[in-house]
């Protein structure tokens, strides 16, 4: 199992119980599918450095798991699809 890194931006215009809804949404994925959640942590509203989808700001939310590719692959394949996710990137971390 590798060790990966989430960052995904949610929209801000949600409210409180939709937004941890969608972070729950994603967590459940990644744990149906096989991964080791190490780190799910809320970095907070910020402003984006241009716009996306009509939105200047957006809620960083950060996840560190332990898995297979296949998560990660499923994991990108959902997030493209989901409208309330304005970014999101997947960085395999190095083995120390």
């Amino acid at each position: 199992m590798r060790q990966y890194e989430l960052v995904f931006i949610v929209r801000t215009d949600l409210d409180e119980e939709a937004t941890d809804a969608l972070i729950e949404k994603v967590r459940g994925i990644a744990e149906t599918n096989g991964a080791e959640i190490i780190k799910l942590e809320k970095w907070g509203k910020r402003r984006l450095a241009y716009e996306i989808k009509n939105s200047r700001e957006g809620l960083y939310v950060i996840m560190n798991f332990k898995g297979d590719a296949a998560v990660a692959a499923e994991l990108d394949r959902v997030l493209k699809i989901t409208e309330n996710i304005l970014r999101h990137m997947i960085i395999r971390e190095d083995e120390k």
